[in-house]
């Protein structure tokens, strides 16, 4: 259990915040206690974002299990039967069974190697036999989910404009601004439970004087109402990046998703996906700010104090319906960036499995 569990824990979600622990019932028994920041996260609406991850974590578990011939047979525990008796602490019993007849997942050898890049890459389109091998990673297990792909300069310029609306509301409503204090590990390269600063995709420059500004609100309300305090990060996260790429690409489940393990079972085919991205040695950045605020719109949940909220939100859900035309959006599970360039230097780690357990 110890190896696999070593191997599961690279399981990435969002801010790095690894929302499970790890109970060892037995060799073959791992509970897998889940829990989701939507309380004090306004990116984890509903506890989505969370519940994401925690199926990128099942599938990890289950590709990991794969290099010992071992087969997992994850069940999801009802709210009225986990300790909670809430949809906020989504429970999981994995068991772990022999077949010797399963081959080592071919997505293996990318658990830990697979990570974030949110600097610009290399345009260069993607080919059509790279498309062809990400979406086959979703097999027959995953087969009523698709990607759809956003390309060309126009439509990446469209998606740019979108992405620095996005930014602009991050950086100016409160909600966002508790977020980023409590995940960025400043002064780093690496961190076990944050996000580096130096993975954050801006310049070495700019670096001391954000860390500045975001050690008081004050500071960051003065600096965007004067000192136009929002330019330079979005241009460096938002508008460079979603020019910069291969393509962007939608992942789009079956139907719209509607229960807590409909978004986990989400997240085992979004795994296959970002770990196929690193086994063509393509780079990779989740984007999903948009879809979360088309969420907020769409739904109709007040999300932020900040004046200009409401109204910015519909501009951006507009924005995303239109360009994709014919496409249902209320399908879309994550949105994301895909390129040519070099790994990072700068990454989020993992908490050792030793600070992961728990006996429930």
């Amino acid at each position: 259990m110890g190896p696999i569990l070593d191997l599961a824990r690279w399981a990435p979600s969002g801010d790095n915040t690894q929302p499970w622990r790890f109970e060892i019932v037995s060799d073959t028994h791992l509970v897998v206690h889940g829990s989701d920041t939507r309380r004090t996260v306004v990116y984890d609406l509903r506890g989505h974002a969370s519940q994401l991850a925690i199926g990128i974590l099942l599938e990890y578990l289950a590709i990991a299990a794969s290099g010992w011939g071992l087969r997992t047979e994850p069940a999801y525990r009802r709210p009225s039967d986990n300790a909670h008796d809430d949809d906020e602490h989504p429970t999981f019993d994995v068991r772990f069974r022999e077949d010797p007849s399963l081959p080592s997942d071919p997505l293996f050898p990318f658990l830990k190697t697979r990570s974030v890049n949110r600097k610009p890459l290399g345009s260069r389109p993607l080919t059509p036999t790279e498309k062809s091998s990400l979406s086959a990673q979703l097999g027959t297990s995953f087969s009523g989910y698709r990607v759809e792909w956003i390309e060309g300069w126009k439509k990446k310029a469209e998606l740019a404009r979108i992405l620095q609306i996005c930014g602009k509301l991050r950086l100016t409503i409160p909600e966002a601004y508790r977020v980023h204090r409590q995940v960025i590990a400043w002064k780093s390269r690496f961190s076990d439970d944050r996000i580096p600063d130096q993975a954050l995709g801006l310049s070495p420059v700019i670096l001391p004087l954000m860390e500045w500004i975001m050690g008081s609100w004050e500071r960051v309300r003065f600096f965007n109402r004067f000192l136009g305090g929002t330019l330079i990060p979005r241009l460096q996260l938002d508008i460079l990046p979603a020019l910069f790429c291969s393509a962007h690409f939608v992942l789009l489940s079956p139907v719209p998703l509607r229960s807590p393990e409909a978004y986990v079972e989400a997240g085992r085919a979004l795994a296959r996906i970002w770990l196929g991205v690193a086994k063509l040695g393509l780079q990779f950045q989740p984007e999903t700010t948009p879809l979360i605020f088309r969420s907020y719109h769409r739904e109709g949940i007040p999300f932020s104090g900040y004046p200009e909220a409401p109204a910015t939100s519909g501009k951006i859900a507009g924005s995303l319906d239109r360009l994709m035309p014919g496409v249902e959006m209320d399908r879309a599970v994550f949105l994301g960036r895909v390129g040519r360039g070099e790994a990072p230097s700068a990454r989020s780690l993992r908490l050792p499995v030793d600070r992961l357990l728990t006996t429930g």
